[in-house]
């Protein structure tokens, strides 16, 4: 796993972590102001709830994955709803993915714009997203092009877009809703033929889908050849490259998924 923040000093509000069946990246969300709606800030919520589902998929493993989302989402909730603006359009919310391998089966589950990729002998990976966002922020591309980063109406233009989460015709992300957990893209197939399986935060996928450096299977290729430092490295030299600012970058990379997933629970958060 690599957790790499956008740049030195800043605080990285991506999550990864994984137990011996599974594994979970959580990609928080927020927007200047938002401490006005929420004492503890995005880290807090991602991390808050990456652990809390962490939690459930180790003591709960007969329970679907949207079930244990809803539940991991109560739970951030919960944790915060007396002091803090949990409902605020601006408060702190987060993209999910989530794999688990239980008899014989790899399921998994994506909300919002974080991708799971799944490798398989043949090489022509299965990759899994939800590209409501994506397509609903393109009507909004303009404006936010036009308008200086980081300004007010940059600012401005980002508060409508979210206006649009979690409400039916628009896109959907863990917040204060534990329905949003039943509008995840969700699956499973059987873990004999797979080799591997990656996880990656919006800001790690761009060395696909926006920067074009390589594309899926190249992408899996670099993960088994120079492991996931290695591919955040190549975006922050796209992202220089073009001028784009940088963000979170987040990987979590599977291997012999036919056993079990490493030895011990561990998880991972500024590139430890």
């Amino acid at each position: 796993m690599t957790s790499v923040a956008a740049r030195p000093g800043r605080v990285n509000e991506d999550f990864a972590g994984a137990v011996p069946t599974a594994a979970v990246l959580i990609d928080g969300a927020g927007i200047p102001g938002s401490e006005s709606t929420c004492r503890h800030g995005v880290a807090w919520y991602a991390g808050r709830l990456g652990g809390g589902l962490l939690g459930l998929l180790s003591l709960v493993p007969d329970r679907g994955l949207p079930a244990l989302l809803a539940d991991a989402i109560e739970q951030v909730t919960d944790d915060h709803r007396d002091t803090c603006d949990v409902a605020a359009p601006i408060a702190p919310s987060a993209t999910v993915a989530v794999l688990r391998v239980s008899d014989g089966l790899l399921e998994y589950l994506v909300l919002g714009d974080s991708f799971l990729v799944l490798d398989g002998a043949d090489g022509v990976p299965l990759v899994v997203s939800d590209p409501r966002e994506v397509i609903i922020s393109r009507s909004f591309l303009p404006a936010l092009v036009a308008a200086p980063e980081g300004s007010e109406e940059y600012h401005r233009v980002l508060r409508d877009l979210r206006a649009d989460r979690n409400r039916p015709g628009g896109f959907w992300v863990a917040k204060n809703d534990p329905r949003a957990a039943d509008e995840a893209v969700t699956g499973s197939c059987p873990i004999r033929g797979l080799t591997a399986a990656a996880l990656l935060s919006n800001g790690a996928s761009r060395i696909v889908d926006r920067f074009g450096v390589t594309d899926w299977p190249g992408a899996m290729a670099l993960l088994a050849s120079s492991g996931p430092a290695e591919v955040v490295r190549r975006v922050r030299q796209a992202e220089a490259r073009h001028g784009v600012a940088a963000d979170d970058a987040t990987i979590v990379y599977l291997t012999g998924l036919g056993e079990r997933m490493g030895s011990a629970p561990g998880a991972v958060r500024d590139g430890r």
